[in-house]
């Protein structure tokens, strides 16, 4: 899932939607370009600092793994649950939303190269029944993995309490709690996607973000491998980037220690909702992913040395264009990739992600010197103005801070606008 609306993880301008630990830490190599120079900004102290300042801005929980040239800090700051004051810890395992459209980038990726998959095919010669028609004839593999299929996301369908956005009067969270054990199928959230008006004509030069797109592939890779395409990606890609922790959960319960995830849905709930609970069959594999921060810098470490796919089809995955996310706002997007440019510190890949009280912001330097992964514990904590708008609090602040350390050794450095 990738709810933006203004309120979410926030990649492409670096702000997204105690106890800590640091180890070992060699001395610096002495910086020849921006990027190095960045790289030797490896503070502990700061990182822990930054780090408790989003707790303090009002988060209720806070953990991160930060690498760097063989160095590893890992922290945490806060509450995993606000009724026990169970204190949250660097390798809790995490609904990372959106983080898991990489891994099923990836996993079409694989098939590509096997010669099953065509990226530039029309999707309706693989699933005619699901996209039918001319809409089958024009969207190809590609355009569903960049956003450029003008289908619509579907979530504002399946949760109609949303579609009153941003009008505060209309909007509710009913929906939220009436799914939250709710079995969608695949085919349905196709169908609600597809019944919805285009967002624009396949294959044009911008994208218009929808999960809709993702879970597509999801059954793309169920027809070509006869195997679901939880099973195959956990296979295929989460077992060949030696992941521990990382799976796709049967049911509405996280196994394995974990934090508690509470929405505050604009501030209509009061005091935010614990959703920890939640069954993933809207999310699937667009954005159902359960991992750990420790897992995800390992992945996409795995991915960008060309250890999940080929160098060929990582140069696929990095071919970027703009794409409108559900807030408006425009990211550079590739095959399951963001690309987020940082003056003076780097260039970065990854991605970002949020399910109902969680959110991801995974990146790593194209060099792969460099590597964040974040997770907080609370979703969409800007309360909105009569004109839909969010109000700022303090812990965009704060997570912009924590951005711009973790990844540049620099609390004010921000990315460039695409």
């Amino acid at each position: 899932m990738k709810i933006r609306l203004a309120v979410c993880a926030s990649a492409a301008a670096l702000s997204m939607c105690a106890g800590t630990v640091a180890v070992a830490a060699p001395p610096p190599v002495a910086p020849t370009s921006p990027a190095d120079a960045a790289a030797s900004r490896f503070d502990p102290a700061a990182l822990r600092s930054v780090l408790d300042g989003v707790h303090r801005a009002g988060m209720p929980g806070v953990f991160a793994e930060v690498r760097d040239s063989g160095r590893t800090w890992r922290g945490a700051s806060g509450v995993a649950d606000v009724t026990t004051g169970r204190p949250v810890h660097a390798d809790l395992r995490h609904r990372v939303g959106s983080v898991s459209k990489t891994f099923t980038a990836a996993a079409v990726m694989q098939q590509v190269e096997q010669g099953r998959i065509r990226l530039d095919a029309p999707i309706g010669d693989h699933l005619p029944d699901l996209v039918p028609g001319e809409r089958g004839r024009k969207i190809t593999v590609r355009m569903l993995l960049n956003h450029t299929s003008g289908i619509p996301d579907y979530i504002m369908y399946a949760f109609p309490s949303l579609q009153g956005f941003p009008s505060l009067p209309d909007m509710s969270s009913k929906s939220l709690d009436e799914n939250r054990f709710r079995e969608f199928t695949p085919a349905e959230l196709i169908r609600l996607g597809l019944s919805a008006p285009p967002t624009g004509d396949p294959g044009g030069p911008t994208g218009v973000y929808s999960n809709t797109n993702y879970i597509l592939l999801g059954q793309l890779l169920e027809r070509v491998t006869g195997t679901r395409a939880e099973e195959y990606i956990a296979r295929n890609v989460i077992a060949r980037a030696g992941l521990h922790h990382t799976g796709f959960p049967r049911g509405p319960r996280i196994q394995g220690p974990h934090s508690r995830m509470y929405e505050s849905f604009f501030g209509l709930l009061d005091p935010p909702r614990d959703y920890s609970v939640y069954t993933n069959s809207w999310l699937g594999p667009s954005a159902g992913l359960v991992s750990t921060m420790e897992d995800l810098n390992r992945f996409y470490a795995a991915l960008l040395d060309g250890r999940i796919v080929s160098r060929s089809s990582l140069d696929q995955m990095q071919q970027t264009l703009p794409v409108r996310a559900l807030d408006g706002t425009t990211i550079q997007y590739g095959l399951g990739l963001h690309k987020v440019a940082v003056p003076g510190c780097g260039l970065f890949w990854g991605h970002d992600g949020s399910a109902w009280g969680a959110g991801t912001l995974s990146l790593t330097r194209a060099d792969g010197k460099r590597q964040m992964s974040v997770a907080i514990n609370m979703m969409r904590w800007n309360e909105l103005d009569a004109s839909g708008n969010p109000r700022p609090h303090p812990i965009d602040e704060a997570l912009k801070s924590l951005y711009g350390q973790a990844m540049c050794g620099d609390p004010t450095a921000t990315a460039a606008h695409p």
